[in-house]
């Protein structure tokens, strides 16, 4: 069902799911229960599938832990369910000593009859190395593990014995321990997955999945609703909130009006134009950094007109960045010329952006043999970004400045689950995209979204591969002295100007709004939202 409707007499009782959250919780409001209105539902719970924020938030976030992880608000790793580990000298191996005693969630059709142990940790990874290994869900990619070449990466994982496990590369990789710390990197339960694969619904884990995280899943009502209870046995502390409920909210200004009531404790991504209205709110407080982001417009380069750079360039030209800083992210950002912030190292300030200049680009188009009146797809996003705000907004001004140069831009847009499995497959002429970093590195942008070996994964949406950039960012991954890499990455990005692929238009500012009787969140770095260190008051 759609959550939404009215205003609710009280507020924990209305829109979020009606008579349903009250079958849910029923005596448990009585206990502490705290409502996130979400931006989209999920693709799906498995993590080593999927690389959208959406997703991570509803899956690896509260039901998965990674062998190492992210302290909440920085991108240091600290340990997760490795309570050590050590580094080979040469660069090729790396020694996690595990964490005794793990306990996975149980459900109404499993329950584990042993501890987490290095079995996990193989199944977690093979599963995702082995190209002849099925997919429990059809149709499926491990996104991340292609994108970033994994493949090249990893030559094996052994266990050397219960407790113990060594990931032995086939390269040095710098920023190997950042990437385990990725929802990627989550780690499965082999006992379920075996169990349920023994009984023929192998897909099961995917919907009802089994981690070792501080919530345990309990339901999910599609585009509706996410219902999720503490975990009391998890290996870092229970949560001090009882039930954790998504409430799949896709319109910021219905999420607002939750937020508002109380019908919900904390919103993913307000509109800009509500931000001053949140500040002056004495029952809201507004969280704020400069995001580890970039929002941008992916040509696909197997498409014409997009095959040829003098076009990406021209129509890089044709688009006003400023007028879409102030009317869709209300200034809250400021306009991007490279893939990554320029809050991360390597950024390289040196590079000039294409200037706004539209007769320039009419000649151009011309030149390159594009008719007055061309038409092509420019998809938007249909859900509110940490990137992007507001995607149907930006696809306007942007059609509109397109038009005064002669290309007549039809507007599209799917599901946000849909318009990803789509633009994975390359169906896309031209999108709007974006991406917030996870683990503080360079690389985290590079590789995954214009790397060549994310052409095949789906993550580099452009389908753009070149020899130079691949060459430059590779070696990059290979050296270990951060003023190389960061030489390396600067040369990158000229690159990648000069080629045109995207139209960078903007970093954000993130803003997430709590209500005040929520006490112990913070800001993530990396756009994800943690729920498993607050509190609310008692009822």
């Amino acid at each position: 069902m759609k959550l939404r409707g009215h205003p609710p007499a009280k507020p924990m009782l209305g829109t979020v799911a009606g008579a349903t959250l009250l079958a849910f919780a029923g005596a448990s409001f009585a206990a502490k229960t705290l409502v996130y209105c979400s931006e989209g539902s999920p693709e799906g719970f498995n993590p080593q599938y999927y690389t959208t924020g959406t997703t991570a938030d509803a899956s690896s976030v509260p039901l998965y832990n990674r062998l190492v992880e992210f302290e909440t608000g920085t991108t240091t790793i600290v340990p997760g369910l490795a309570e050590s580990w050590t580094a080979a000298a040469d660069g090729l191996s790396y020694t996690f000593k595990l964490r005794k005693g793990v306990k996975f969630h149980s459900s109404a059709k499993f329950t584990p009859t042993r501890d987490f142990n290095a079995d996990d940790v193989l199944f977690s990874f093979n599963r995702m190395a082995d190209p002849a290994a099925p997919k429990t869900t059809p149709g499926t990619t491990y996104a991340y593990y292609d994108d970033m070449d994994m493949k090249e990466i990893v030559a094996r994982v052994e266990k050397v014995d219960a407790l113990t496990v060594k990931f032995v590369l086939k390269k040095p990789e710098a920023p190997f321990m950042a990437n385990m710390a990725m929802d990627f990197a989550s780690i499965l339960s082999a006992e379920y997955f075996d169990k349920t694969r023994a009984a023929g619904t192998p897909d099961v884990p995917d919907r009802e999945p089994i981690g070792t995280g501080p919530f345990s899943f309990v339901s999910y009502q599609k585009d509706a609703v996410i219902r999720y209870k503490a975990f009391d046995a998890h290996w870092g502390g229970r949560p001090k909130i009882d039930n954790l409920i998504y409430a799949i909210t896709t319109d910021a200004s219905v999420r607002f009006a939750k937020l508002k009531t109380g019908e919900c404790h904390v919103m993913a991504f307000p509109k800009p134009a509500d931000v001053a209205l949140m500040k002056a709110d004495p029952a809201i407080n507004l969280v704020q950094q400069n995001g580890l982001n970039v929002g941008y417009i992916a040509f696909n380069v197997e498409k014409k007109p997009f095959d040829s750079k003098a076009v990406r360039q021209a129509l890089n030209m044709a688009v006003n960045k400023k007028a879409i800083l102030d009317n869709v992210f209300q200034g809250a950002g400021q306009v991007a010329k490279n893939p990554i912030p320029p809050t991360l190292w390597g950024y390289n300030d040196k590079v000039v952006d294409y200037a706004y200049d539209p007769v320039k680009a009419k000649a151009m188009l011309a030149a390159a043999g594009v008719a007055p009146g061309t038409e092509v797809d420019l998809w938007y996003l249909p859900v509110t970004r940490p990137y992007n705000p507001d995607g149907k907004r930006m696809a306007e001004l942007i059609q509109a400045d397109w038009d005064k140069v002669g290309i007549k831009a039809k507007l599209v847009t799917f599901e946000w689950g849909e318009y990803r499995k789509r633009s994975k497959t390359g169906e896309q002429q031209s999108m709007m995209f974006g991406w917030s970093g996870d683990n503080g590195d360079p690389d985290n942008f590079f590789v995954p979204l214009l790397g060549c070996s994310a052409v095949k994964g789906g993550g580099n949406v452009s389908r753009w591969c070149n020899k130079d950039f691949e060459d430059a960012v590779q070696k990059a991954k290979s050296v270990t002295k951060q003023s190389e890499r960061a030489a390396l990455y600067e040369k990158a990005q000229v690159i990648a100007k000069e080629e045109a692929p995207w139209i960078t238009i903007a970093h954000s500012v993130r803003f997430d709004p709590v209500r005040k009787e929520v006490t112990g969140y913070k800001m993530d770095a990396t756009a994800h939202h943690y729920f498993n260190k607050v509190d609310m008051p008692d009822k």
